[in-house]
């Protein structure tokens, strides 16, 4: 058996979008992610987050869901549209009091709530006037960032401000493939730094408002490996690496961008005025980290035939298309851990979509058991090794809207039925309580 230390936090996530619903109901406003999957083509078989799961009234059996997994903490987000529907300006107070009740059921029954500020539903009205490639939605940001935390931070003491943003300004600004839908390269690095601005003056409001809370961001990493010994390879790996981890790494180190990525990138960071890039690399009371899979970078210019050997081959796939590949987590946590002088990490995300089928009121999905199994054993290698790991956030604690793809993934430790909103727990979610119970897993 692999034991986790005695303090170890174990968890499940979710995100607002993908699970409240109610999307007309308590005075919550427009939000992107409600504009673009009520576009026609944008998201797979015409799904939308209008319903999801229904978490906004089934919040109380949500809860008693989680207490029967035997979760210590619970990060969930926030809906930003539900709190200031039109992002910036008058504040509503229902919104507020649905969080508000929240916490105080989660506290209710012994689970710590890990609130995330923002998990990509930009109110609409923020959108109209630029979105993240304006300065002043993280302006805005700011401001609904002293809301939330003047209601709730007398309760919730561990905050996360951004969730992903390489997700949010690559896939929502560069490829369109998340909302907003934006296909302008040009827009993808301001909003990166809008995104890491929003995070600092987040950062700035909730120590003016709670000094002891602690206060971290999520960040999507995923280690890179060239495709051979090549010189070639490696240096295009080494910039793919700025690219999706250092040029986010490295501003909140303190170094300012990756000067390889933004040269390649072509930015003229004209968007950063004086004073930002010290507020971006304020301390961090904890580092989250969501990790899913790998990359294997091969230059596109070199020819096949002066590459050394293969490149290797990836052996199994998830539903999304994802390499699964546990030994990822420990590289990655390692190259964190080597690389930088970062506080406690969490993961905040780590989990796997495959087909599940409910039989006879059960989903035996073994593969699921598997992955995490493999990769709980990763995550002890590495604290083993000296990486200062303090909790783990299974995703998902329920089947939900993925996003672009609509309710055809689960990712959940909870199969949902989308008709009737029964949810029914996986065999994955009853050994994962095991887990907890145990604050050991079995060794692979």
């Amino acid at each position: 058996m692999l034991s986790f230390p005695d303090s170890f936090t174990w968890g499940v996530a979710t995100a607002s979008y993908q699970i409240e619903g109610a999307v007309g109901e308590g005075g919550r406003g427009p939000s992107i992610w409600d504009t673009f999957s009520h576009t026609p083509g944008k998201v797979r078989d015409g799904d939308t987050g209008d319903v999801a799961c229904d978490h906004y009234h089934r919040w109380q059996s949500d809860i008693e869901l989680m207490k029967d997994l035997g979760v210590s903490a619970y990060r969930f987000s926030i809906a930003w549209p539900r709190v200031v529907p039109d992002g910036s300006g008058a504040v509503n107070p229902a919104g507020l009091g649905f969080y508000d009740r929240l916490v105080d059921g989660l506290l209710e029954a012994g689970i710590t709530p890990y609130p995330t500020l923002y998990h990509w539903d930009l109110p609409q009205k923020l959108d109209d006037e630029g979105g993240w490639t304006a300065r002043s939605t993280p302006e805005a940001f700011a401001e609904y960032t002293e809301a939330v935390i003047d209601r709730l931070g007398d309760r919730a003491n561990d905050w996360m401000t951004i969730n992903e943003p390489w997700v949010i300004s690559h896939l929502g600004y560069g490829t369109g493939e998340h909302a907003p839908g934006h296909t302008d390269w040009s827009e993808v690095w301001p909003v990166t730094h809008h995104l890491l601005l929003g995070h600092a003056l987040a950062v700035e409001r909730i120590r003016d408002r709670v000094p002891n809370a602690r206060v971290g961001i999520v960040l999507n990493l995923e280690p890179q490996y060239p495709a051979s010994a090549h010189p070639a390879d490696i240096a295009a790996t080494r910039l793919a690496d700025g690219y999706w981890n250092r040029w986010f790494l490295d501003p909140l180190a303190g170094r300012g961008y990756p000067e390889d990525a933004v040269a390649d990138s072509g930015w003229d960071q004209a968007q950063i005025q004086p004073g930002d890039l010290d507020s971006i690399a304020a301390p961090l009371d904890l580092l989250g980290v969501n990790f899913y899979s790998r990359k294997i970078i091969a230059d596109a210019d070199l020819p096949a035939t002066e590459r050394p050997g293969p490149p290797p081959e990836p052996t199994a796939f998830t539903e999304m298309g994802w390499e699964v590949y546990p030994e990822g987590l420990y590289d990655i946590l390692l190259k964190v851990k080597t690389d930088y002088d970062f506080p406690p990490i969490y993961i905040t995300e780590n989990g796997v979509a495959y087909a599940d089928s409910l039989v006879d009121g059960a989903v035996e999905d073994d593969d699921r058991i598997s992955y995490f199994q493999r990769h709980f054993a990763q995550l002890h290698r590495a604290i083993e090794s000296g990486v200062d790991v303090r909790g783990y956030f299974a995703w998902s604690l329920m089947d939900n809207f993925e996003w672009a793809r609509g309710y055809s993934k689960r990712f959940g430790l909870t199969y949902v039925d989308y008709e009737t909103q029964q949810r029914t727990v996986k065999k994955s979610g009853e050994w994962y309580s095991r887990v907890i119970a145990a604050n050991a897993v079995g060794g692979t």
